[in-house]
């Protein structure tokens, strides 16, 4: 029973908790992600150099190599040359590209919310505390002992 109860309590320990409360967010946090990526950032990036697609850049070497037509895509070049070795790195560039264009905006995304929450926590400090009762009539006792002394 020793083991039943230690996963027990392992499985219902805050980290393991947290951890996939962590993860189950990541999920959805990564689809939207994702969106600004494909739907709001890219869509601009396109207008400007036009559209970062790389995956049909390829190096073919070895055996059946020169049966591949000049300029051939990446799945023609496949099809036409089955047992080439087929260096398709191409679309690492563009998949390197997507992940730098990711980690940006995931980066200005943390800066912003880290800011705001600057913000708040300046606006928390600059609120002075009213003094207690106490404190008040401890006040009033100094000031009449100075106007005395």
């Amino acid at each position: 029973m020793g083991f039943v109860k230690e996963f027990k309590e392992f499985a219902i320990k805050g980290n393991a908790f947290d951890l996939a409360v962590g993860v189950i967010i990541g999920g959805a946090f990564g689809k939207i992600v994702t969106s600004v990526i494909d739907d709001l950032v890219m869509p601009i990036v396109a207008a400007m150099v036009g559209k970062p697609d790389f995956s049909s850049i390829y190096f073919a070497m070895g055996k059946g190599a020169e049966l591949i037509p000049t300029g051939a895509s990446l799945a023609d070049a496949k099809k036409a040359a089955p047992d080439a070795a087929i260096f398709a790195y191409g679309n690492f560039i563009t998949v390197a590209i997507n992940f730098l264009l990711l980690a940006l905006i995931v980066f200005i995304m943390v800066k912003t919310i880290n800011n705001m929450k600057k913000k708040e926590e300046a606006a928390a400090v600059a609120v002075p505390v009213a003094p207690t009762k106490e404190e008040t009539l401890l006040t009033e006792i100094r000031d009449l002992l100075k106007t005395k002394a």
